[in-house]
């Protein structure tokens, strides 16, 4: 039985990565002095490291003007990343990036058909509500009954530290949730929680393999057929119907979690 939905933010719920923490990134770069900016290829070259603040430092080692203490580096490192942290809750509130296509749909079918929904990220708490804010209006948090974010799970993904806190909260076996990403660290951070995941590409994303998804799709309202072993008929848009359907096909949900991991 689907008991959850366990989503991703960045690149699942919205396009931030592209159009939000990117941006964000060069702003905070201008205001505190620094000569760096991050166009759409190098940023996409980037996320292969998890998280902004490990992000910034990673790129710090291929440039010869960075401090070369590596207590500056990461004193830097950490002002950067607090002035982006505020420059994309600012840009989110006011340029309103919105939520992928058929994410509003999928939510409400949740909230109608007592599926509980949960949000598993390690970006932080304040980026988070900035964007459900914008979208969902000020009281987003009713939709969602476990969030867990980078306060309360700061081992990055590909670790599925954030998942197994989800399942936590949620009180829910890993067998009885669907995960929904975007991302290579996203899909192996739910499979090593023994989550069965549906991959729904963002920007970054578009020609990876994805090995071990449940499913994969261009987004959540595509009409085209879903990419899925367990159910090669399948067809979007993806609904909780669907997802029910690839989830039975799966077989039994103990088996398919020590599979899964």
């Amino acid at each position: 039985m689907l008991r959850a939905l366990i989503w991703d933010v960045d690149g699942t719920l919205a396009e931030t990565e592209r159009d939000g923490h990117r941006v964000a990134f060069n702003d905070a770069f201008e205001a505190c002095g620094v000569p760096w900016r991050w166009d759409a290829d190098t940023y996409g070259r980037l996320l292969q490291v998890a998280g902004g603040y490990e992000r910034i430092l990673h790129d710090m080692a291929s440039r010869p003007e960075a401090p070369a203490s590596p207590r500056t580096r990461e004193a830097l490192a950490r002002e950067l990343h607090q002035r982006k942290n505020a420059l994309y809750e600012a840009h989110v509130a006011a340029a309103g990036i919105g939520l992928r296509p058929g994410v509003r749909e999928l939510l409400d079918e949740c909230a109608s058909q007592g599926v509980r929904a949960a949000i598993a990220t390690t970006t932080g708490r304040g980026n988070v509500n900035a964007l459900l804010r914008a979208n969902l209006g000020e009281h987003w948090g009713w939709r969602f009954q476990a969030v867990v974010c980078a306060e309360d799970a700061p081992r990055k993904k590909p670790d599925p530290q954030a998942y197994l806190a989800a399942l936590r909260q949620l009180r829910c076996e890993a067998g009885e949730a669907i995960a929904l990403e975007d991302s290579p660290n996203g899909l192996a951070a739910a499979l090593a929680a023994g989550i069965a995941t549906v991959v729904t590409r963002s920007a970054y994303f578009q020609h990876c393999a994805f090995d071990g998804a449940l499913a994969v799709c261009d987004d959540l309202a595509s009409t085209a057929p879903l990419r899925s072993d367990a159910v090669p008929s399948a067809h979007g848009p993806v609904s909780l119907a669907s997802l029910r359907r690839l989830l039975a096909a799966t077989g039994d949900p103990a088996a398919r979690a020590v599979r899964l991991r």
